[in-house]
Formats: C-alpha cells, sequence, structure tokens
C-alpha cells in the first residue's frame, strides 16, 4: 500500500476525538504512524501517579475561546469540522453522538456516543466514551479513559487547546491504544486548526474526493498485480 493510500485509510474516518483515527492507524497495521506527523501540534503527555499513562496535546488556534468551544459543544459548530452527521446535547450527562458516514442517522447502532462528564463554558469539557464503533479493538480499555478539553485565550483572536485523554493502564492493548490514540488526537487538532484557517469543511466535496483517490488506488493496484503478457 501507497503511503498516500496508508494515509487515506487513516483520515478518511477520523472522526470524535480521534476515536475513528485510532481505528483506521490500527486497521492501517503501521506503527510508523506519529503525532509529529502534524505542525503546531505540542506534547506534553505523563505518567500519573498510579502508573497509568495520560496523552496531552496542545495546538493554538487563529480564533477567540467562545467560537473554539463552541466548535466542539454545538452540533452546528461540531459538524463544520469533525463530522457530517452528529448531535451535541450539552449538559451534564448529555451526549455527542457522530459517524463520519454522511448517510448515518442520529441512533444508528454504529455510532460514537461520547458521555459529557462536566463542561465550564468557554474553559472546559470533559467526556467519556460509552459507545464505539464494532470496529474498534480493545473498545472496553478505551472506556476507561476520560478526556478533557481545555480553552485558554492566548489574546482576543486566538485560543490554546489541550487535549488531556488519561487512563491508559499497563499491558500491550493499553499500549496499542495510546500510540494509535496520540496519533487520532493530533490529527484531530490539525483539523480544528484547519477550520479556522480555510473555513468548514465541505463533506460532499472531501467525500468525493477520497472516492476519486480509492478509484484511482485500486487501479494503480491492480495495473502493478496485472500478470506480465510473454
Amino acid at each position: 500500500m501507497s503511503m498516500l493510500s496508508t494515509h487515506l485509510q487513516r483520515t478518511a474516518i477520523c472522526t470524535a476525538l480521534g476515536l475513528l483515527a485510532a481505528m483506521a492507524a490500527t486497521a492501517a497495521g503501521d506503527s510508523a504512524h506519529s503525532w509529529r506527523d502534524f505542525a503546531g501540534v505540542s506534547n506534553t503527555s505523563f505518567t500519573e501517579p498510579g502508573g497509568d499513562r495520560a496523552i496531552q496535546l496542545s495546538i493554538d488556534v487563529p480564533a477567540p475561546v467562545h467560537d473554539v468551544y463552541a466548535a466542539f459543544t454545538t452540533t452546528e459548530g461540531f459538524r463544520s469540522w469533525a463530522v457530517p452527521v452528529t448531535h451535541v446535547d450539552l449538559r451534564v450527562g448529555g451526549y455527542m453522538e457522530s459517524s463520519y458516514d454522511a448517510n448515518a442517522k442520529i441512533g444508528d447502532p454504529d455510532n460514537i456516543r461520547n458521555q459529557i462528564l462536566a463542561y465550564v463554558p468557554d474553559r472546559l469539557l470533559v467526556i467519556r466514551n460509552v459507545h464505539a464503533p464494532m470496529a474498534l479493538a480493545d473498545a472496553e480499555l478505551f472506556q476507561r479513559t476520560a478526556t478533557a478539553i481545555e480553552f485558554v485565550p492566548i489574546d482576543a483572536t486566538h485560543t490554546r487547546v489541550t487535549m488531556t485523554n488519561a487512563g491508559y493502564g499497563a499491558g500491550e492493548a493499553f499500549a496499542r491504544l495510546f500510540h494509535n490514540f496520540e496519533w487520532g488526537d493530533a490529527y484531530y487538532l490539525s483539523e480544528l486548526r484547519s477550520r479556522f484557517e480555510h473555513g468548514p469543511v465541505d463533506w460532499a466535496a472531501r467525500a468525493a474526493q477520497q472516492k476519486a483517490r480509492s478509484a484511482s488506488d485500486a487501479v494503480t493496484q491492480a495495473a502493478a498485480t496485472a500478470p506480465t503478457a510473454k
């Protein structure tokens, strides 16, 4: 598989808080992917006092803090950059439900559901995944973690967003999840910044572009594996 194909396989289904990005990275089977793939992302990941590990990534976004917070906590805002199908019910105990599949509907069984544990307007959002797509390996381990997203104004038109995903325990499965979500969260933050640099995502155009690239890759692969005429 080409590097472009591998990248598309990862990014084509990236969505809510890195969940599907991590799934795609796992499916790609490429251990070389790294949070360093995304310029502007800072990594201050750490080990918790009890020995668990936490992913902690930050990025500076060229937008006022209220607008960046709304991009996470409103249906319209989240749809503008993260996923084409979503519903955000901003309250303690509410849910962020989403799907990258433009044909999905809220309530579909394979949607992602993140429960809102706490929030402070324009400052903090804390969530935990409670339902993952069937394709995510070790989902029950990921659901032991929680994610805090902090929003700090740098000035009137710039915001620092820090995402901390804590609770990764010991063992190979947790280590694999940590590596893949580190990549997925970095991609996710990069997409957030891109939304404010270039505008909302045109999901129909993106889907058409990815379909065309997939078709091109299929033709290239078929040509490469075709028997040579004698």
